[in-house]
């Protein structure tokens, strides 16, 4: 590899040289007959062969002199404004190559450097800072997934184990079988909604657009609530316009208002409200699904759409932190817009806007 190297850094030094060295046999052939030509005619002089011999020989020496000359400039031209670039951004590449996502390439500043270079070295950096943040998104993502996973599955081992007791009563038996067949679905539910957003993240999902009544579909997906509702003495308020036609996907709609509707029912407390309503705007259908729960804080509405967040960790046994990350992305497909307002210990009112026919 290194005798090829050499054999390949002669190889071009020569093609460079014969290449200045036609260029100025040319130039100086050209201008030089064109200077004899001219004087020779206008003070009617004869050239004689000794003349011309001995001028050839200058000439020639003066082309050879001038060919070494521009191919070292050129060279020299190069290594500063082509070769020294190159290689820093050749070996941040490598850099890249090896997991390393936090090489920078400084900007190119030297005068007479090719502006595209400044072009090459600003989208590579871009690269490098998108692929820093994918990469820590994919850490983050891994050590929260490792995490979710073990609190259900700890409980399982757990009652496993107090299962095995050979005097176990039937109502314990009962108990403890029932916490395994929880800690089961939390891990099968967490599975499907981390495939569905895998699906969803990559466009493997392509919406099914349909027109349809968007009232019809709130009310279906709030009635399924209803056992949760009587059961806990949730005041229920609904404000449903009629004949608001949408074109969109219902299914994936629906995982919409099943969460939002999930998640008002879980942070409300016995005897607290739970209010939806649907409006229209002359682009949008507008629903709002408010709650008189715990709330939260500015800080954790802003972050309340990421994967795995959960504000309130008093409910974490009931979820994974990935129906409202489901929702956003939803939304975002049915190029919709989705946001939250919420006061601590008042309660929070999701708003989310469907385009209209």
């Amino acid at each position: 590899m290194k005798h090829s190297n050499i054999f390949h850094k002669i190889s071009r030094a020569v093609y460079n040289y014969l290449m200045f060295f036609l260029l100025v046999a040319f130039l100086v052939t050209c201008t030089t007959s064109l200077f004899i030509s001219i004087f020779s005619s206008t003070l009617n002089f004869e050239l004689t062969t000794e003349n011309i011999e001995a001028a050839a020989k200058v000439t020639f020496l003066n082309v050879i002199l001038l060919s070494i000359l521009f191919t070292v400039i050129d060279a020299i031209r190069r290594k500063l404004t082509t070769e020294k670039i190159t290689k820093h951004i050749v070996d941040a590449a490598k850099k890249v190559v090896e997991g390393d996502f936090s090489v920078r390439i400084e900007p190119v500043k030297n005068l007479g450097v090719d502006e595209k270079f400044s072009e090459i070295i600003d989208c590579f950096n871009k690269m490098t800072e998108e692929l820093g943040s994918v990469e820590t998104l994919r850490t983050d993502f891994i050590a929260n997934v490792s995490h979710e996973m073990k609190t259900p599955l700890a409980v399982m081992r757990n009652y496993g184990t107090l299962l095995q007791a050979p005097d176990l009563s039937e109502e314990k038996r009962i108990e403890y079988a029932k916490g395994v067949t929880d800690g089961s679905r939390r891990l099968a539910e967490m599975m499907t909604n981390i495939l569905k957003l895998n699906r969803l993240e990559n466009q493997q999902i392509y919406p099914e657009i349909t027109e349809y009544d968007l009232g019809e579909q709130l009310c279906e997906c709030f009635l399924q609530f209803e056992n949760i509702w009587e059961k806990s003495e949730i005041e229920i308020d609904t404000d449903i316009e009629e004949d608001v036609k949408v074109k969109a996907d219902a299914e994936l709609l629906s995982l919409v208002w099943n969460n939002l509707f999930s998640n008002a029912f879980k942070f409300t407390k016995p005897g607290g409200k739970v209010s939806v309503s649907l409006k229209t705007t002359e682009s949008f259908a507008v629903v709002k699904v408010q709650d008189t729960g715990c709330g939260m804080s500015k800080e954790v509405g802003k972050h309340i759409f990421e994967k795995f967040y959960q504000g309130d960790t008093s409910h974490s046994s009931q979820g994974n932190g990935l129906g409202l990350a489901l929702v956003k992305r939803v939304v975002d497909i049915m190029q919709g817009e989705i946001s939250v307002e919420s006061t601590l210990g008042v309660g929070s009112t999701f708003t989310v806007k469907i385009r209209r026919m």
